[in-house]
Protein backbone atom coordinates (compact mmCIF):
# COMPACT_ATOMS: atom_id res chain seq x y z
CA UNK A 1 0.00 0.00 0.00
CA UNK A 2 1.46 3.20 -0.70
CA UNK A 3 1.90 6.34 2.35
CA UNK A 4 0.11 8.91 1.82
CA UNK A 5 1.95 12.02 2.85
CA UNK A 6 -0.10 14.38 5.31
CA UNK A 7 -1.05 17.49 3.57
CA UNK A 8 0.86 20.80 4.92
CA UNK A 9 0.69 24.36 4.37
CA UNK A 10 2.65 26.03 2.20
CA UNK A 11 4.38 29.06 2.99
CA UNK A 12 1.70 30.67 0.46
CA UNK A 13 -1.45 30.20 2.09
CA UNK A 14 0.32 31.44 5.60
CA UNK A 15 0.99 34.78 3.80
CA UNK A 16 -2.31 35.25 2.66
CA UNK A 17 -3.94 34.23 5.72
CA UNK A 18 -1.88 36.80 7.47
CA UNK A 19 -2.23 39.70 5.18
CA UNK A 20 -6.13 39.25 4.73
CA UNK A 21 -6.48 39.34 8.76
CA UNK A 22 -4.35 42.90 8.44
CA UNK A 23 -6.32 44.09 5.82
CA UNK A 24 -9.62 43.58 8.05
CA UNK A 25 -8.27 44.90 11.36
CA UNK A 26 -9.21 48.88 10.53
CA UNK A 27 -6.71 51.63 11.38
CA UNK A 28 -6.68 53.92 14.85
CA UNK A 29 -5.19 57.16 15.17
CA UNK A 30 -3.00 57.44 18.22
CA UNK A 31 -2.59 60.88 20.05
CA UNK A 32 0.75 61.07 22.11
CA UNK A 33 1.43 63.06 25.11
CA UNK A 34 3.25 66.25 24.84
CA UNK A 35 5.04 68.58 27.52
CA UNK A 36 3.48 71.74 25.15
CA UNK A 37 -0.63 71.71 25.05
CA UNK A 38 -2.44 72.37 28.00
CA UNK A 39 -5.31 69.34 29.15
CA UNK A 40 -8.37 72.07 28.53
CA UNK A 41 -6.83 72.66 25.08
CA UNK A 42 -6.50 69.07 24.04
CA UNK A 43 -10.29 68.38 25.52
CA UNK A 44 -11.40 71.30 23.05
CA UNK A 45 -9.82 69.76 20.29
CA UNK A 46 -11.48 66.59 20.45
CA UNK A 47 -15.05 67.77 21.04
CA UNK A 48 -14.08 70.88 18.07
CA UNK A 49 -12.47 67.71 15.26
CA UNK A 50 -14.40 64.79 16.55
CA UNK A 51 -17.57 66.04 17.83
CA UNK A 52 -17.29 64.32 21.13
CA UNK A 53 -19.06 65.25 24.19
CA UNK A 54 -17.20 67.22 26.92
CA UNK A 55 -17.33 64.33 29.47
CA UNK A 56 -16.11 61.97 26.50
CA UNK A 57 -12.92 64.15 25.28
CA UNK A 58 -12.10 64.51 29.09
CA UNK A 59 -11.87 61.36 29.56
CA UNK A 60 -10.10 60.77 26.11
CA UNK A 61 -7.48 63.86 26.98
CA UNK A 62 -6.89 62.19 30.84
CA UNK A 63 -5.96 59.19 29.44
CA UNK A 64 -3.56 60.54 27.21
CA UNK A 65 -2.29 62.87 29.87
CA UNK A 66 -1.86 59.75 32.27
CA UNK A 67 -1.26 56.41 30.07
CA UNK A 68 1.21 58.76 27.31
CA UNK A 69 -1.28 58.05 24.61
CA UNK A 70 -4.97 57.50 23.40
CA UNK A 71 -7.09 56.29 20.47
CA UNK A 72 -9.03 58.88 19.27
CA UNK A 73 -10.56 57.76 16.25
CA UNK A 74 -10.45 54.30 13.99
CA UNK A 75 -11.79 53.77 10.66
CA UNK A 76 -10.09 53.76 6.74
CA UNK A 77 -6.77 54.51 6.63
CA UNK A 78 -8.01 57.71 4.84
CA UNK A 79 -10.29 58.92 7.21
CA UNK A 80 -7.16 58.22 9.74
CA UNK A 81 -4.23 60.05 7.72
CA UNK A 82 -6.84 62.62 7.88
CA UNK A 83 -7.66 62.84 11.33
CA UNK A 84 -3.51 62.73 12.10
CA UNK A 85 -3.25 65.85 9.37
CA UNK A 86 -6.22 67.75 11.48
CA UNK A 87 -4.23 66.79 14.89
CA UNK A 88 -1.10 68.13 13.25
CA UNK A 89 -2.91 71.20 12.63
CA UNK A 90 -4.00 72.02 15.68
CA UNK A 91 -0.15 71.01 17.22
CA UNK A 92 -1.31 67.78 18.72
CA UNK A 93 1.55 64.61 18.33
CA UNK A 94 -0.40 62.08 16.41
CA UNK A 95 -0.12 59.12 14.52
CA UNK A 96 -1.69 56.26 12.99
CA UNK A 97 -1.54 52.20 12.81
CA UNK A 98 -3.36 49.00 12.68
CA UNK A 99 -5.53 48.79 15.52
CA UNK A 100 -3.94 45.62 17.68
Amino acid sequence: MPRLAAPQATPESVEVTDTLEAEDRPWVTVVWDDPVNLMHYVTYIFQKLFGYSKAKATELMLKVHQEGKAVVSSGSRDKMEHDVRRLHAAGLWATMQRDS
